[in-house]
């Protein structure tokens, strides 16, 4: 039985759907970039009038201008993380869960395997989709940008900095999720989780923006892989980086460990 491609078909539709919902929201938001470009003036000023920290909170810094095409995509993709952030946890609330929640456990346990062969299996099929959709972020990203830049320049380093930080951002979420369903004896709805965990950490990103302070950055990858942040310096803040990397790090260690030990309901 090969787990990888039975679980890999499983994922189609659903990343379909996904990828379908990013594509069209990327679109959607830039076809109005040419006529805010054009009032670019006017936005900036009414913009300067509003507290710095409900700008930060909704993905626009004191030096983000509408009027770029890199500025106001700063603003569109805040939105594509909320989508990939809701989307990966989904993936990781749902891929350890599903045979309890469905009763297929014991069919599946019951087949000569391994539980690190049905893990590793699963994973890798997960992870799989995952990379794509970041393929089809990235893809997305050029190709609404190209439609309707209007003309405009932008520098394409800061773009594919922020386009490279999108994995690590799917495999916070992925992470979490996966530990959480490890941790816990049943996941009766894994979309409402899912809701739950990818807004959670943003409101939390956008509560730290308005009073301020990097403790409460510490815990959401909003404000690890800030949009603001990479596409204005054209880099990746490393040390917020590193703080994911060690969450996903400590999550995926505990996730194999305790799974291995778990005892399955069938």
């Amino acid at each position: 039985m090969n787990i990888f491609k039975f679980e890999l078909k499983t994922y189609w539709k659903s990343f379909f759907l996904w990828s379908l919902g990013i594509v069209a929201l990327q679109i959607i938001m830039m076809v109005f970039y040419p006529s805010m470009a054009q009032d670019a003036q006017i936005m900036d000023l009414i913009l300067e009038n509003y507290p710095v920290e409900l700008l930060q909170a909704i993905g626009l810094g004191e030096q983000v201008s509408l009027a770029s095409v890199l500025g106001y995509y700063t603003f569109v993709f805040v939105f594509v993380q909320l989508v990939i952030g809701v989307q990966s946890g989904y993936y990781g609330f749902q891929f350890l869960s599903v045979e309890e929640r469905e009763h297929t456990a014991d069919f599946l346990f019951a087949k000569p395997v391994t539980r690190r062969r049905i893990l590793v299996g699963k994973y890798f099929a997960a992870l799989s989709i995952l990379l794509l959709t970041s393929l089809v972020v990235a893809g997305s990203t050029f190709i609404s940008i190209e439609l309707f830049r209007d003309g405009r320049g932008y520098e394409t380093g800061p773009l594919l900095m922020l386009l490279f930080s999108v994995p690590l951002f799917q495999l916070f979420f992925f992470s979490i999720g996966m530990l959480v369903t490890v941790m816990t004896k049943r996941i009766r709805s894994v979309i409402s989780y899912a809701l739950g965990f990818g807004f959670g950490l943003y409101v939390l990103n956008a509560f730290r923006s308005i009073v301020g302070g990097e403790m409460l950055g510490i815990f959401t990858p909003y404000y690890h892989f800030e949009p603001s942040y990479i596409l204005m310096e054209g880099s990746i803040p490393l040390e917020r980086a590193l703080i994911s990397i060690g969450i996903i790090i400590s999550a995926h260690l505990i996730t194999y460990v305790a799974y291995l030990k778990r005892n399955i309901r069938a």
